[in-house]
């Protein structure tokens, strides 16, 4: 059986930058994100990754990616100038163009290795002076967002690829960039559900397996300044009133929307909160200190243990849908 401190780090999916991520994949480490700067030419990628793979214990890890189109693009160093559509301008040339480009990004991250996408993102844009979503979103009307939704997730997970969506409760109607702050957004839950939740209910009845929580206040879960990633109640309703059962992760840790709780008592705060997965650009020292200090407090804190066992269980069921059985019992 693993270990708690495994179990801890199956929690975690570390960037390259750092170089601590070959001793944590030793660890356990659940997954590793990759940037444009970490993927040069296609062999060199497909190499970077069967070297990973190789380093991992026995568990496989996830390879992930932020490949949305548009100005999210990793990949954009070995395309030599092609750009695949953003999300907006993809979806309003319909869904048969829609589907067919996921296609093609999802067999070029297939061919690489990539096994987990961090897309859809399906907020409604329904604030124009929003800094970070805009062309990111299908649209500032729910219903398209939630049409969208069907073809991009259906389309990964024919190809074998997670998708994830993002970024929950919905970002759209946000007037500042969680990457440099932290957000609020102060919709009653009613207006919420209506627009920006709406998607992400119909994602979770469409099989999502996996919800990338974001760093905003939303006062409808919230009266104090606590992030949707850490917050108990914004969880419990995905958990409880979504009736998600799978996956659900933070969005990147080092971000200012979540950065003033201090590392290890945002994650902390969060794996309490019911939160399973950080994501982490970083695999710094800085970056395993908080992992080991996290698995220090919970060798006596049983409802950390237990939050971790449970976040543990839903990683590896997630890992054997889609990679097929593993050995993690030696």
């Amino acid at each position: 059986m693993a270990e708690l401190k495994e179990k801890l780090y199956q929690m975690f999916i570390l960037g390259l930058e750092g170089g601590n991520y070959e001793t944590a994949l030793q660890k356990g480490l659940g997954g590793v994100i990759f940037f444009s700067k970490d993927i040069l030419s296609a062999e060199q990628f497909k190499n970077l990754i069967k070297h990973i793979k190789q380093l991992s214990k026995s568990i496989p890890p996830f390879l992930s990616i932020d490949q949305e189109g548009g100005r999210v693009e990793r990949t954009e160093n070995i395309h030599n100038g092609k750009k695949y559509l953003s999300a907006k301008y993809a979806f309003e040339r319909g869904k048969c163009f829609l589907s067919e480009q996921t296609n093609e990004i999802a067999r070029e991250l297939k061919s690489y290795g990539i096994n987990l996408n961090f897309a859809p993102c399906i907020d409604v844009n329904t604030n124009p002076n929003n800094p970070i979503i805009g062309e990111r979103a299908f649209s500032s009307n729910p219903n398209e967002v939630v049409d969208g939704e069907k073809v991009v997730s259906n389309v990964y997970r024919n190809n074998g690829i997670i998708p994830c969506v993002k970024h929950f409760p919905g970002h759209g109607d946000a007037n500042a960039d969680s990457h440099l702050t932290l957000p609020e957004i102060n919709l009653s839950v009613e207006e919420m559900e209506k627009t920006h939740i709406l998607p992400f209910k119909s994602a979770i009845e469409n099989g999502a397996d996996m919800i990338m929580a974001a760093h905003l206040h939303c006062s409808c879960f919230e009266k104090d300044k606590i992030p949707t990633s850490l917050s108990k109640n914004a969880i419990s309703y995905l958990r409880n009133k979504l009736n998600f059962g799978g996956v659900i992760i933070s969005d990147d840790m080092v971000m200012k929307g979540v950065a003033e709780f201090g590392p290890v008592q945002a994650c902390e705060m969060a794996i309490r909160a019911g939160l399973n997965m950080f994501i982490y650009r970083f695999s710094d020292k800085e970056t395993i200190d908080v992992i080991e200090k996290i698995y220090k407090k919970a060798l006596s804190d049983i409802e950390l243990r237990n939050n971790i066992e449970n976040s543990y269980d839903k990683i590896v069921a997630l890992k054997k849908k889609y990679f097929g059985e593993f050995l993690n019992e030696n």
